[in-house]
């Protein structure tokens, strides 16, 4: 302690005294990539290179800067991403008129202390220009930074920066712990935080049965912190780990090794990945050395960000596997701009020589006399060139640097033009726009809200977080060798839990190019007659099966004890069934319908040339009978035990047959009023109304519900579903509806045109006529309305097997109200009343009371 205390004052004789602090440069300033001056400057650090030369010092001379190696071709497409917003805000009259904005981008690295470094020159400014004299209580160079490309040296820097109130803005730092605003008060991103990615990697491994999985993370922030939140919450959906490796670039090949030994020994044959695109490399390389195929990779957003490893010899590793990809964006002008740059427009940008002499192979410096590199000649095409740089198909991430360069840029115009100033009054913000301090930047940062020009809407939450989504995807290869990201579903966290995770009805190729889904559990369901033992020392997912004392059973999925809580005895499993009372009154009041509408179809035809049958419109009366028949029938498809095709047929044929059945009705109707306008004086209008237009409105009026169907279909249709929930004791077997929307469209439809039927017919019920089919159609659409009106509630308040003979006795009741009230009176005059059946009697006119 006391050799400390002379070694301070020592420093504090030399510098200055402690009241008056002199800036002295203890290091050689790094040069930035990229760099252009302006009124003001932000600060960009991105990891242009992976990993850094390692020398061993001598402590005989200054160490030598560190130097970087391991070229990151889409890190470069990230830094000029930045330079393009900036010049397109320059060039914008909206945004910060009259101000220029420059910028200096360093490289970090993928290291820690490089970014911190860039970070604090960035703050501070030019170190080569300080000199003895100079104070240190200077001020800020860059109001706020965009970086880094990694969260351990993310975390570095918004910790450094925090405290002064400097913000940091990310593109790619996913840690779920830079969420906290205790630790990290001036951080904000624009790539959700791991939290969301971990939940929807879970519910990933959940939805296809997966519960015995390994795990691999980078060992650093990212892997560290994202492979503990998806621990978590896979236990929460019932997922045991088998082991959980951790790996890092820089680790010998002995570490590597007995990580690949531990995948090839494993019993579960799916991979969990935190990885980082790096360390992926290294073991998608060992991999392919040992020749370790066969399991199922899941891996969180790095492995589909990652283009370089896209490659038809890593497909045969981790091809076939699935996870969670940044949803992509459009940048308008991007390419054009990724592809123009050459380093002789700006010879001191070492960025732009960078990116040439790795492109191109070659070597720009003159004084590089080596053989083995050749000269480049400057005529080299960009264009020409196919990789991770000039790839603008996939610009996920890209768009994130470009959002959080106008976030900056929206932060400082709202303090420029002086929004919110009474908030600033004792600090005078507005009046000298020269004097920007970080702090006041942070504050405006915290409520930008605005929509960029491809239509994102950015804005953060009260942790510095965006609102999280994310594209689930496939990695397939196409016959031609190409790679694609397939798309298979989708995760969004702003939507109420439980609708977040939604799969798209696409093929999916699995690991070895199989179509069928791999299976991966500790131990197999227990048959019948037997029962679960938890292996001791194991994880819950691992049992044997043993033998059921006697008067004991079980079941394969399912089972409950009883009541005296000794026995265990097989759930009960509900589905309205045939075989059953009310299954089979149901099932008898349909065939009914179906024989009374053959029956009364019947009629009309034999009696097809009496004039009851040709005034109301033959055609369409047949038509209708057809319809009805069917909807009789189509309450059938309700009753036995769901499939996949019983879930698809029952609210489809239900919703197409009821809308021809009510087309036929409205044309009916329209057809009523058309032919009282017709008998007017002068009135022509039965000619725009005749049979092919009838015919025309039923055709189009049922396509459009056919049209619904089918979308209903392809996008989400319904499914089979065993409800566990609703009751304790037993299992409900049931159609799931897939997309509530849908079935919700179906309806609304139903009851929008027999709304407009009850209208009509209503609106010509008194008309002069003796036989006025109008009025028994307002009263069979009355009773159709009340029936389906009563239904909605009754369908949800209705549990099990009641819900489903709700809906067929809504079918069954609707249908025999439209046979009856239409048709009952026609048949009553045809069969009794045949003196009635006469031309004299139907052109007849009552009087109008």
């Amino acid at each position: 302690m006391i050799f400390l205390s002379l070694f301070s004052l020592v420093i504090i004789y030399i510098f200055g005294s402690t009241q008056d602090p002199f800036c002295r440069l203890q290091g050689q300033p790094s040069q930035p990539m990229f760099s252009q001056n302006g009124d003001i400057v932000i600060g960009g650090i991105f990891s242009m290179h992976y990993n850094l030369i390692l020398r061993k010092p001598t402590f005989n001379v200054i160490p030598e800067p560190l130097k970087c190696k391991g070229f990151v071709n889409n890190s470069f497409q990230f830094a000029q991403a930045m330079v393009f917003a900036i010049e397109e805000i320059n060039n914008s009259t909206d945004l910060l008129p009259e101000i220029s904005l420059g910028y200096k981008i360093f490289d970090g690295c993928s290291f820690p202390l490089l970014a911190i470094k860039g970070a604090m020159e960035l703050i501070n400014g030019p170190e080569d220009e300080m000199t003895f004299n100079e104070s240190c209580s200077k001020s800020f160079f860059a109001p706020g930074l965009i970086g880094q490309s990694d969260s351990t040296s993310t975390i570095g820097m918004a910790a450094t920066l925090g405290p002064f109130h400097i913000p940091v803005v990310s593109h790619f730092a996913t840690c779920a712990c830079l969420s906290s605003r205790k630790e990290f008060p001036s951080f904000f991103r624009t790539i959700p935080s791991d939290y969301y990615q971990s939940k929807a990697l879970a519910q990933l491994v959940k939805h296809f049965g997966w519960t015995w999985v390994g795990t691999v993370r980078s060992d650093n922030d990212y892997g560290n912190n994202g492979m503990a939140t998806f621990i978590q919450a896979a236990q929460l959906e019932g997922v045991c780990i088998e082991y959980t490796e951790a790996i890092y670039r820089t680790n010998p090949r002995e570490r590597f090794l007995r990580t690949v030994e531990v995948i090839k020994q494993s019993t579960s044959k799916v991979i969990v990945a935190f990885v980082s695109v790096v360390d992926m490399e290294f073991l998608i390389n060992e991999l392919l050395l040992q020749n370790v195929t066969g399991f199922q990779w899941v891996s969180s957003e790095a492995l589909f960000s990652g283009k370089n490893l896209a490659t038809e010899a890593n497909f045969k590793i981790v091809g076939g596997a699935i996870g969670v990809a940044i949803v992509n964006a459009l940048m308008p002008g991007l390419k054009d701009f990724l592809l123009n740059i050459h380093p002789a427009n700006d010879p001191g940008n070492i960025g732009l020589n960078t990116i040439w002499e790795n492109t191109f192979n070659c070597s720009l410096s003159s004084q590089d006399n080596s053989s083995s590199i050749k000269k480049c000649t400057g005529s080299e095409n960009l264009e020409e060139i196919r990789n991770d740089y000039t790839d603008v198909t996939d610009l996920g991430v890209t768009n994130n640097v470009y959002k959080a360069v106008y976030a900056i840029a929206h932060s400082l115009h709202n303090l420029i033009t002086c929004q919110n100033k009474a908030q600033f009054e004792n600090h005078k913000v507005c009046l000298d726009k020269k004097q920007i301090e970080p702090w006041m930047v942070l504050h405006y940062l915290k409520s930008v809200n605005f929509t960029t020009r491809s239509g994102d809407i950015v804005y953060f939450d009260s942790n510095g977080d965006p609102v999280a989504k994310y594209n689930l995807v496939n990695w397939q290869l196409t016959k031609e060798g190409v790679t694609q990201f397939v798309i298979i579903g989708v995760y969004d966290a702003s939507l109420p839990e439980g609708q977040q995770f939604k799969m798209k009805n696409v093929p999916i190729i699995w690991a070895g190019n199989q179509y069928k889904v791999p299976k991966s559990v500790c131990s197999e369901l227990c048959p019948p007659g037997t029962r679960k033992a938890v292996q001791k020392g194991r994880p819950l997912c691992c049992f044997d099966c043993i033998q059921c004392a006697e008067g004991e059973i079980t079941n394969k999925t399912e089972y409950k004890s009883n009541k005296q809580r000794d026995l265990c005895i097989l759930k009960e499993i509900e589905f309205l069934s045939c075989d059953e009372i009310m299954g089979v009154v149901l099932v008898i009041f349909s065939l009914l319908g179906t024989c009374a509408t053959v029956a009364t179809a019947s009629v009309f035809f034999h009696f097809r040339q009496t004039p009851i049958v040709k005034a109301n419109n033959s055609e369409l009366s047949f038509l209708l009978l057809f319809s009805l028949s069917l909807c009789f029938l189509c309450s059938l498809t309700f009753i036995g035990e769901p499939s996949n095709w019983s879930c698809m047929l029952r609210h489809t044929a239900f919703g197409i047959t009821f809308v021809l059945c009510i087309s036929c009705v409205l044309g009916k109707t329209i057809v009523v009023l058309m032919a009282f306008r017709s008998t007017l004086p002068g009135s022509n209008v039965m000619k725009w109304f005749g049979p092919h237009q009838q015919r025309f409105t039923v055709f189009a009026f049922t396509l459009i519900q056919a049209i619904i169907c089918l979308l209903w279909l392809i996008l989400s249709p319904p499914f089979p579903y065993q409800n566990t929930t609703h009751y304790v004791e037993k299992i409900i077997l049931e159609c799931a509806l897939g997309s509530t929307v849908a079935f919700y469209a179906v309806l609304g439809y139903i009851g929008f045109l027999s709304a407009i039927s009850f209208v009509l017919a209503f609106l010509a019920r008194n008309l002069p006529d003796n036989f006025n089919e109008a009025k028994y159609i307002t009263f069979s659409m009355l009773i159709f309305r009340a029936v389906w009106i009563t239904f909605i509630p009754a369908y949800v308040s209705s549990p099990g097997k009641y819900t489903v003979a709700v809906e067929i006795f809504a079918i069954l009741v609707s249908s025999f109200a439209l046979l009856f009230c239409i048709f009952a009176p026609k048949c009553y005059i045809i069969l009794l009343k045949p003196e009635n059946n006469t031309k004299k009697k139907l052109i007849g006119k009552s009087t109008i009371k």
